[in-house]
Formats: C-alpha cells, structure tokens, sequence
C-alpha cells in the first residue's frame, strides 16, 4: 500500500485530503507545521508527500531542502501561494509537482496517481515510449516513422519521456542541455519544444503529451 504523508496547517484539509486518500486505498499520515513533516517523514518513510508551504513554523520550500538532503521521495506542493517566482522556487528546490489552492480533489488524484506510477517504473524504466503516433526508443535513439531529432532534441526529449507526469522546471531542463550560465534562455526552450512538437504531436498547436505550464517548466503527459 503507497505511504502518503499530507502536511498542512489547516486541519479541514487535512480530513478531506485523508478520507479522500484512504477511500483509494493510500495509507496515510498527517503533519500540521514542518518540523512534525520532517519528523515523520524520517520516522515513517513515506512513498509520496503533499506538502503546503505557508507552514507556521518552518516554510515549505526550507523542508523541501530538509527532505531533499536525504531521500528522493516525490514531493507534490499544495499551495496558496499561485505566483510563478514561489512554483518556480519551489521545483527548483525539489518539488516534483504543484497543485494551487483552491484545488479540484480530483486533479490532485490524478496528480498523485501520476507520481506513483512513475516511481514504480523509475527501477525498469521504459527503452521505448508511446508519444502520439510514434514510438521513441529511448536506447536506440530512434522514433518510428523515420522521424529524426538533433542530439539537443534527443537530450530535451529524453529528460522529459523519462520523467513521465513530473513538471520539469525550465531551470532543471536549461541547465541540463546546454549548461548553467544558460539559466535565462528560455527562449531555448520554447523553439525547440516547437520543433519536437511539429514532429511528434499529431496537432503541434494542440500539444497533448508535451505540455508547458506556463512561467514554471515543461511535462510529458502519457
């Protein structure tokens, strides 16, 4: 049984969000402030944490660098704060995904859902994954219909099919492809997110499996 654990100050949250997560099956713990969510996390080891950052004592992004220092667990936020700057910080600092209050249950479900799945398969991940009509064979560096990328299209395609319903931050993405003094060129990201697009979307004005989260960062949507 997957091991949530749901940190929050607001303990109307706290029962939705537990009723909710046990009627599925999840098993759950809570935690009101970050100190107790850095306590338990350590304590229980959970498989997924649903961590708001206004806590009263520690902010959420500061346990997120507490979590980070130690485990891989995946980390959705659930948060207030809807401003880019704070989803920015955020995933940089380790957050796997960002769900803003007020927020639909069922989204975060699917969210939820979506992190699980891909720590599942993290330890055999996929050598060849479904994007629209084609087939990308990660090993082989191939995509079925003749379909052919440059080694940065490869790279940035690759980060993103491995990840399967993660937000990737522009930071993470831009570092990883062309390098850290290249944190500002976003624009980077935006063409060559275009090109994968044209060859690889059925609708490239449309995209339904490389999505962008606008001011944040990119997502592979299965």
């Amino acid at each position: 049984m997957t091991r949530v654990l749901v940190v929050d100050d607001e303990p109307q949250i706290l029962r939705a969000l537990r009723i909710n997560l046990v009627a599925r099956h999840f098993e759950v713990a809570v935690a009101q402030d970050g100190g107790a969510a850095l306590r338990e996390a350590a304590d229980w080891h959970p498989d997924l944490v649903v961590l708001d950052l206004g806590l009263p004592d520690i902010d959420g992004v500061d346990v997120i660098h507490g979590l980070r220092g130690w485990t891989s667990v995946p980390i959705i936020v659930l948060s207030g704060r809807a401003g880019n700057q704070d989803k920015v910080e955020a995933l940089d600092a380790g957050a796997d995904d960002y769900v803003t209050k007020p927020f639909n249950i069922d989204e975060l479900l699917a969210r939820i859902r979506a992190v699980t799945r891909r720590t599942a398969v993290q330890d055999s991940e996929p050598a060849r994954v479904q994007v629209g009509g084609h087939v990308v064979d990660l090993a082989g560096k191939t995509i079925s219909g003749g379909v052919r990328l440059t080694p940065t299209e490869w790279h940035l395609l690759e980060i993103l099919l491995r990840n399967p319903g993660k937000l990737i931050s522009q930071r993470q993405l831009l570092t990883e492809v062309w390098g850290a003094k290249y944190l500002k060129e976003t624009h980077y990201l935006r063409q060559y997110l275009a090109q994968l697009r044209k060859k690889l979307e059925p609708d490239p004005a449309r995209p339904v499996h490389l999505l962008t989260e606008p001011g944040m960062g990119y997502r592979f949507q299965p």
